[in-house]
């Protein structure tokens, strides 16, 4: 077992005295809400090898996936990231609960259980927004260099917050970070961040900010890491390192 694999039967075991309540609260709330189903499911890519259909509390109507994917949405102001805003009305009240508290990712901790998921990893995608990704960015799957997590770098700032060359450089960074050399403390310092960020107490980092915590942390030291879009014309890299 490698450390980020025991790092997270750790956590996901000794957190359980919380989760687990919070998983069958939030179920139950969704139910008498709005009614079956209860549980998302959708086919997502992990890694560069597994695409997993995952699951998650349903936080948006019954027909939003018909409504609203890659494929039905056009893609406007050059982003392949399919960012649906807060304010939707594809939300229902409990959902757009959850999604504000965090918990909508809670489900996915059975994955994690499973050795299919990591607790801290980039988010796992659907496969028409990889494809979006990757006719414009070369280097899109290399945030596929690790399992996909319920929380990561892009969520410390926020997906709305970051352009598509902003995220893919902030998760390709994060992944050759655990490729090089793995540090539990790049992982713990994100799962951190990332619940003082939902309960409030912190605010949510820049751009650059992240960059910085994922340089300070790493095992590897630091490295300029740089996503390139497919016509060369456009590159993000970390100020001065």
């Amino acid at each position: 077992m490698n450390k980020k694999r025991a790092l997270d039967v750790v956590i996901t075991g000794l957190a359980a005295v919380i989760w687990v309540p919070v998983l069958l609260l939030a179920g139950l709330a969704v139910l008498l809400s709005s009614g079956r189903p209860v549980l998302y499911r959708s086919m997502r890519r992990v890694s560069t090898e597994d695409v997993l259909r995952i699951v998650k509390f349903r936080t948006m109507v019954k027909n939003a996936e018909a409504l609203v994917n890659r494929s039905t949405v056009p893609i406007q102001n050059d982003v392949r990231f399919l960012n649906i805003a807060p304010d939707s009305p594809l939300y229902t009240r409990v959902g757009r609960l959850l999604e504000r508290c965090g918990i909508t990712e809670i489900p996915q901790l059975v994955h994690v259980l499973r050795g299919q998921m990591s607790i801290v990893g980039n988010r796992p995608l659907p496969e028409n927004v990889v494809a979006a990704l990757r006719d414009e960015y070369p280097t899109a799957d290399d945030r596929f260099l690790t399992k996909s997590g319920l929380t990561g770098p892009a969520q410390l700032v926020g997906r709305s917050a970051l352009t598509d060359l902003e995220r893919l450089t902030l998760e390709g960074a994060y992944c050759r970070a655990c490729v090089r050399r793995y540090s539990i403390w790049l992982d713990v310092s994100i799962l951190l961040a990332t619940v003082l960020i939902v309960i409030g107490i912190k605010k949510a980092y820049t751009y650059q900010g992240v960059l910085d915590l994922i340089d300070r942390r790493s095992s590897a030291g630091r490295r300029t890491i740089v996503a390139v879009r497919a016509d060369a014309d456009e590159a993000i890299a970390p100020e001065a390192v």
